[in-house]
């Protein structure tokens, strides 16, 4: 078995130095190429997993992909931004900050492994390019590539089945979607959100009629869940469901607009569950009752799992999917349980 102390006497360094590092001491700080000279014997010398710790990267990559067209948009993705920062420094680690992929790939010696934050699309073509120079990577929320980087997201699967079950527990049988377009997922586009794809597929499964009640395409932003509105007052006027299920925040805020203008009033007249919990949620009016996503989980979960790809060399890549958490307003009352 190879010892804190032969690895010490090959790369050079005491075995307390060792022996901090391997154990993730976070209060010990190296140079990083004394970090790499340590992690590099250890692989020569076959420190197996068995006898490894987790070793935080002390310094990494973000490649930071959040458009900056709408700002309540995207205030999801500023949000878990600052979130990821402050989550790193509680870890002692370093992030800087990449928005074109570009000169990542250019800088990647730079670092051992990197995390991604927000929607911008990349080409396939770019994503592979990254892999082969820096394949130890984590996406966090949204995942262009899983075949290629792990990640950490929100399970808005049962996200949605949540909602469905709220809406079913309050006796509501018309349930309507409201949400945005599809992505680019690797090589393959998706024609709808997987919040739409999740809808329709439990709704089939629960016996739900979903004709006529499904709004969905355009970019997530309050303009479209206005356009959204508009168009489901035009078409359904009175006839409303008992609830619509909104995408995100930032949609069922334009959607209230649009309802109010028409005189058609939430919760009185239709209820409405959305997904992500903004600070937003809290001050329109009616409020929003929505599932909210634990940025910091995703963040710490999302770094732990670099480190753990890094130290061990991982060529697997993993996806984690956080539960989320509904929070009551006065958009959707729950039924009592």
């Amino acid at each position: 078995m190879v010892t804190i102390r032969e690895i010490a006497q090959r790369a050079g360094f005491s075995p307390a130095t060792v022996s901090r590092l391997l154990n993730g001491d976070p209060t010990f700080s190296v140079k990083e190429e004394t970090r790499r000279k340590i992690l590099q014997v250890c692989e020569e010398l076959g420190y197996g997993t068995q006898e490894r710790r987790l070793v935080a990267p002390h310094d990494i990559a973000v490649l930071d992909a959040i458009p900056s067209d709408e700002e309540l948009s995207n205030a999801y993705y500023s949000e878990l931004r600052s979130t990821l920062i402050a989550t790193a420094q509680q870890m002692h680690i370093t992030l800087s900050f990449y928005t074109d992929i570009n000169k990542l790939i250019d800088n990647s010696t730079q670092y051992d492994g990197f995390v991604s934050i927000g929607p911008e699309p990349h080409s396939y073509e770019s994503l592979e390019r990254l892999h082969e120079v820096l394949p130890h990577g984590v996406f966090i929320d949204v995942n262009p590539a899983p075949n290629l980087f792990s990640s950490v997201q929100p399970d808005l699967l049962q996200t949605i089945l949540d909602a469905l079950s709220e809406a079913r527990a309050r006796g509501m049988t018309r349930i309507g979607f409201i949400g945005g377009e599809g992505r680019m997922m690797g090589t393959y586009e998706y024609p709808e959100d997987i919040r739409t794809m999740a809808y329709r597929d439990w709704c089939e499964r629960l016996g739900l009629e979903t004709a006529g009640l499904i709004f969905t395409g355009g970019q997530v932003s309050v303009e479209t869940g206005r356009k959204h509105g508009e168009t489901i007052v035009a078409k359904l006027g009175s006839n409303m469901p008992d609830c619509f299920i909104v995408a995100t925040d930032s949609l069922a805020v334009g959607v209230i607009q649009a309802f109010t203008k028409a005189g058609i009033l939430v919760p009185r007249d239709v209820s409405i569950i959305s997904i992500n919990n903004q600070s937003i949620a809290q001050y329109i009016s009616p409020p929003l009752t929505t599932y909210a996503i634990d940025q910091t989980a995703l963040a710490r979960n999302a770094l732990l799992m670099l480190s753990q790809s890094i130290s061990f060399n991982d060529d697997i890549t993993c996806h984690t999917m956080l539960s989320t958490k509904l929070v009551a307003r006065e958009s959707f009352v729950p039924a009592k349980h």
